[in-house]
């Protein structure tokens, strides 16, 4: 192994944290866009442009805030690759969710994820152990039982357009891992992505459809959960390597299903406890072991 690579099969407490806080916003990210497109009077094109450039306008603060010195147009990072996957995640996902079931979408979302980043770890170079593998078999098999019972055959173009988000937001978290700057990255990912935002707008722009409420609910989404939160995810992936990256976010559809109990009503069922402990339980096994 790399002396990078052993640095990351030692995961350390700032990277802990950073991957905890990081997927509390994705699962926050989750709950927001369910409540806005679907109890909001806002269009997906509108709600998707208004994410990108509250999450766009709220880095571009921060980093201007830190780096008063040498200026924000130096201090930007980023590329337009990574703009152009971050934008073909936000982009699709959120088009995708008009004709899926929250419980098909999000099988698709993580299933096309953890392919991506799993066959891009082992195209590196990465291996994992049989721990590894036992601990992601049980936390997939925990989703897909957590999952099954309201599976529908889905409309095709919207299966297509959750899998484009999830090999998108998968190539995205690949190439956070070298971020050395996660600030500086992720703003400009994101101011770069807000011009493409922009353009699926004007394309549908005799369709939007907008309300305040709508309004906040994709500012808190852009700005905090996907802001924020994305910065911290690249924070955390240069201490995680690229199978751990994938697997600890299954843990985001129980958060989100643990946020739909505390702010959605929703009840606790048996089923979403037993679901709970195989991925958490699969996550620990493959956190806990070395990668080769």
């Amino acid at each position: 192994m790399t002396h990078a690579e052993i640095a990351r099969s030692q995961i350390r407490p700032i990277t802990v944290l950073c991957t905890i806080l990081a997927l509390i916003a994705f699962a926050a990210n989750s709950i927001l866009c369910r409540v806005a497109l679907r109890h909001a009077a806002i269009d997906t094109a509108t709600f998707s442009a208004i994410r990108l450039s509250a999450g766009a306008a709220t880095l571009l603060l921060l980093l201007a805030s830190t780096q008063r010195r040498a200026g924000i147009a130096t201090s930007l990072k980023g590329s337009w690759t990574s703009s152009a996957m971050l934008f073909l995640y936000a982009i699709p996902f959120s088009f995708a969710y008009n004709g899926l079931s929250a419980g098909t979408g999000a099988l698709i979302l993580f299933g096309s994820v953890q392919a991506t980043m799993i066959l891009g770890a082992l195209r590196s170079g990465e291996r994992a152990n049989a721990l590894q593998w036992f601990g992601l078999v049980l936390a997939v098999g925990g989703l897909v039982y957590l999952m099954l019972p309201g599976l529908a055959s889905p409309p095709l173009h919207s299966a297509a357009l959750m899998a484009i988000a999830g090999v998108a937001w998968g190539f995205y978290s690949l190439r956070g891992r070298g971020a050395t700057n996660p600030l500086a990255q992720t703003s400009g990912n994101f101011a770069r992505s807000v011009p493409m935002a922009l353009g699926v707008l004007l394309i549908v722009r005799p369709h939007a459809t907008i309300d305040s409420r709508g309004v906040w609910l994709a500012v808190a989404s852009g700005a905090l959960a996907s802001g924020v939160g994305y910065v911290l995810w690249y924070a955390a992936l240069r201490g995680l390597t690229s199978m751990r990256a994938a697997v600890v976010q299954l843990s985001v559809p129980i958060l989100a299903a643990a946020g739909g109990v505390l702010f959605l009503a929703e009840s606790i069922t048996s089923r979403l406890v037993l679901a709970a402990g195989m991925i958490l339980g699969g996550i620990a096994l493959a956190l806990a072991a070395r990668s080769k």
